[in-house]
């Protein structure tokens, strides 16, 4: 069917039965451990002209727009829910993944596809700049689902919102042609200076917004979403205003004001994950509106075989190595952060802008890396599970026998959490007294069978229990890992709890 876009109705119709089927697909995908951009890629192929849907969309120019404007609604997402505190001890390691790791990944891709794939330095360029990132939607997609320690979530979330902004400017520098004016420092130093004033803009952003928040009266606690995300987004623009990298501002100040303490914190990282969601939505059923099946031929395949090949075993690998300088890690945890490099929406984004810009043969280009973002993430997403158990990366001082899921309170400055005594857990018989909670945290109501129970000091906890536990917010991390200490070693844990941390000090938390 195909349609005129200016009429409304349809497009309405068409648009909304495409984000439902796209958010039920969210559970299938999550099911089969793969990220969901693969469905969504597929629906805007079906949708498109080799399709029954039979749209035409080639305006790269659009998709340019839309496809950035999308990705910074992502990396604003990411910074509002992305813990400080677990993403600090690992931010050298990110900082030098998103840096260092990218300058490795793109020389290596680049020469590689010059002189064993045969493709001419321009476009060997490019597809070394615009695979080499990672992407935080396709990434954290998956890892949901991989119980990690927080050393290594904060490296590949770190990894996953910064290079972004290095590699926006590599790929625009070498598709606007600047690559032949500037020398190599001086091309260095552009990237520097975005950079550099991208963050620093996005800390003013961040930082002058949540002044701003904290002394704001807004009328309706709708408004506080609205006016955080728009606070990011200023960044972006300002960023953007003096030259500098729009996405590096707004991760940064989204990432400050996600960690300040604003009013109504929850509803605004729900608002914002809901919008971020619509937003990766629509940006890979665009991109795949954009891709031609017909143009897919042998030699395609073969070249983004090859090039994966290349990028996943030799390149990524080499990148991680060399980045950890900075902050060594065991072998078998880098290994992990190299397979753990997921290409998503990103590569294809960042085609759009040579396909804007006209370069020769960047329609080619373009179906190469689509055809290899699909195939590696089909080999790599899936595997993450077994390969971190075979590497022996899940954490373990998090006993799966307790669930925990946690609603700011936000007037008192406390947290509710929601605790699941699941059937493996130790926590059954023990008594509500015996948790020794932290002082000023405390069980308020234990739910079984679907009854309510006020608990006593005598009250006995047993299998299926649903408790809530109310904790001062600077006490909640103490307050989870007591609960997680009685949940693996029951009665014994405090004795059993305290030897854990001496005999693995790498899984403190942070």
């Amino acid at each position: 069917m195909s349609f005129d876009v200016h009429d409304l109705d349809t497009f309405v119709l068409v648009g909304s039965a495409v984000t439902l089927l796209a958010i039920l697909a969210v559970r299938l995908s999550s099911r089969a451990g793969l990220p969901s951009l693969l469905i969504y890629l597929l629906m805007g192929v079906v949708l498109g002209e080799a399709g029954p849907g039979n749209i035409h969309f080639e305006d790269a120019e659009l998709a340019h727009a839309l496809g950035f404007a999308a990705l910074a609604v992502i990396l604003a997402e990411g910074g509002l829910t992305t813990s400080w505190r677990e993403m600090r001890p690992s931010i050298r390691l990110g900082v030098s993944l998103a840096t260092v790791g990218v300058a490795v990944s793109v020389t290596i891709v680049a020469l590689s596809a010059h002189f064993i794939l045969g493709l001419p330095w321009e476009l060997a360029l490019l597809l070394g700049a615009v695979t080499s990132p990672t992407d935080a939607a396709a990434v954290f997609s998956v890892l949901r689902v991989v119980p990690l320690p927080k050393k290594l979530t904060g490296a590949l979330e770190a990894e996953s919102g910064l290079n972004d902004a290095p590699t926006v400017v590599l790929v625009t520098l070498v598709a606007s042609g600047a690559v032949d004016e500037h020398s190599p420092p001086v091309l260095l130093g552009i990237i520097g200076y975005e950079l550099a004033a991208g963050t620093a803009i996005g800390l003013a952003a961040g930082f002058g917004g949540a002044w701003v928040m904290r002394r704001a009266a807004l009328p309706s606690s709708g408004l506080y979403p609205l006016a955080v995300l728009t606070l990011a987004f200023l960044g972006y623009g300002a960023a953007s205003s003096v030259h500098a990298s729009g996405f590096a501002a707004v991760y940064v100040a989204a990432l400050v004001l996600g960690n300040m303490e604003l009013p109504h914190r929850a509803a605004t990282r729900s608002f914002a994950e809901g919008v971020a969601w619509l937003a990766q939505i629509g940006l890979f059923v665009m991109l795949g509106l954009l891709l031609s099946p017909g143009r897919i031929t042998l030699e395609t395949v073969g070249l983004a075989v090859l090039a994966g090949l290349i990028l996943t075993f030799v390149a990524r690998p080499l990148s991680v190595l060399l980045s950890s300088v900075v902050q060594p890690m065991p072998w078998r945890e880098l290994g992990f952060i190299s397979w753990a490099g997921l290409r998503g929406a990103v590569p294809i984004v960042l085609m759009t802008i040579p396909l804007a810009e006209g370069i020769d043969q960047s329609e080619r280009l373009f179906d190469i890396v689509f055809v290899m973002v699909v195939i590696y993430t089909l080999l790599t997403g899936p595997t993450l599970p077994l390969v971190a158990r075979v590497l022996k990366v899940a954490r373990r001082s998090e006993p799966r026998g307790l669930e925990v899921e946690a609603a700011p309170l936000e007037r008192i400055a406390a947290d509710l959490l929601q605790v699941t005594i699941s059937p493996v857990s130790k926590m059954h018989g023990v008594e509500v007294g015996e948790l020794r909670l932290p002082q000023g945290s405390s069980v308020s109501i234990v739910i079984r069978d679907g009854r309510t129970i006020i608990p006593e000091q005598r009250t006995v906890l047993r299998h299926g229990d649903d408790l809530l536990v109310v904790t001062p917010r600077k006490l909640r991390e103490k307050t989870e890992e007591r609960l997680r200490q009685v949940s693996a070693h029951g009665r014994l844990a405090q004795w059993l709890g305290e030897k854990d941390r001496r005999t693995r000090p790498q899984e403190r938390p942070s």
